[in-house]
């Protein structure tokens, strides 16, 4: 397999005609100088060590060296050989609530900004798995689709926050099945073990029926794991405006509005599927154990084939252009003793 590591430099290609073309009209241009200065034989006679043959052999090995060394910078690479890498690993998916009430600071810094930091950490710990990313409030969206580009998630969630869905609420159910739908897409087997999602939220479900939508991804082999954002107590919900704080939600009848944790919810949704439920704190997500609950899923193995070697080939042409270089730096333009003893151009010459 051929490939080029530089590609764009190919575009220096155009250089070569136009250096022919400048040659070519420096040396008319000598030529008309010439005539006037005197007759040709005459000049030949005065000149008569100076060589247009030499010249313009020169200009053929300085032509031909740039040719080559524009060559060396396009770098033309041939795979060696055709490797399959194997890797074992779950595909995950994180749904994130992102409503209003995520931004509670029961939890610090708040809600959802506990939750960003748990979900950072998550993947700075996963190994060869598959991670999604859906957000959600009254509507779900896919953030980030399933994908090991570990990079790609940090930044899709460094982009996470509570204005990112445009409906507001708490779609749970909607979240479970857009999150199984994205898991069974990406899998011939519908009841491998080796699916997970992992719902963070506060709770609160004002939409559909989560317990639902959670037996229908047990019945297709999805675990969920649930971690609990918020405390009992509750917290209210802050109001911003142009990033800064401008008080709380309110109701209807002006009363501030408080927010508290379902936790029973994300019980009954875990224990739906076989999985686990934590309740994160200030200090601590409760990632840890839903991480090594991950873990003990089964794996399953995904290949893919790559060409992982290449032998850059760019000595093949800058080692001729040095040479070429060289030998142009030896070569004058004046006639040597045996090449006026040869005269290979005399008859030329002579017209």
């Amino acid at each position: 397999m051929l490939q080029f590591a530089h590609i764009s430099y190919i575009y220096a290609l155009g250089a070569i005609p136009v250096m022919a073309l400048v040659y070519w009209l420096a040396m008319r241009s000598r030529k008309k100088a010439i005539k006037n200065f005197a007759e040709l034989p005459l000049f030949r006679k005065i000149a008569s060590e100076s060589s247009v043959s030499k010249k313009n052999l020169k200009f053929i090995l300085e032509l031909f060296a740039v040719l080559l060394l524009i060559g060396a910078m396009i770098d033309p690479e041939i795979g060696s050989h055709e490797e399959t890498v194997e890797r074992k690993g779950s595909d995950i998916v994180i749904a994130l609530d992102v409503s209003n009430s995520m931004n509670a600071q029961d939890i610090t810094p708040s809600r959802l900004e506990s939750a960003k930091q748990a979900v950072e950490k998550l993947i700075g710990q996963l190994e060869g798995d598959r991670l999604g990313i859906v957000v959600f409030a009254g509507q779900p969206y896919v953030q980030l689709p399933i994908t090991t580009d570990y990079s790609a998630a940090k930044m899709f969630l460094d982009n996470v926050n509570t204005g990112i869905v445009p409906v507001q609420g708490t779609a749970i159910g909607a979240a479970i099945d857009m999150s199984a739908k994205l898991l069974t897409e990406q899998t011939s087997s519908s009841l491998s073990r080796n699916k997970a999602i992992i719902l963070i939220t506060d709770g609160e479900n004002f939409e559909d029926d989560a317990i639902r939508a959670a037996k229908d991804a047990a019945g297709q082999g999805i675990i969920i794991h649930t971690i609990a954002m918020g405390s009992a107590a509750g917290a209210p919900i802050p109001i911003y405006t142009n990033g800064q704080q401008a008080g709380f939600m309110k109701d209807q009848e002006g009363n501030t509005v408080v927010t508290k944790l379902n936790i029973d919810l994300l019980q009954q949704i875990a224990v739906a599927t076989g999985g686990t439920c934590e309740r994160a704190t200030s200090s601590d997500a409760g990632l840890d154990n839903i991480l090594n609950q991950v873990r003990k899923m089964g794996k399953k193995l995904l290949s893919s084939k790559v060409y992982r070697d290449y032998d850059e080939q760019f000595e093949f042409f800058i080692i001729p252009a040095f040479l070429l270089l060289l030998l142009d730096i030896f070569i004058t333009e004046k006639k040597t003793k045996w090449y006026q003893n040869l005269n290979l151009f005399g008859k030329a010459n002579e017209k």
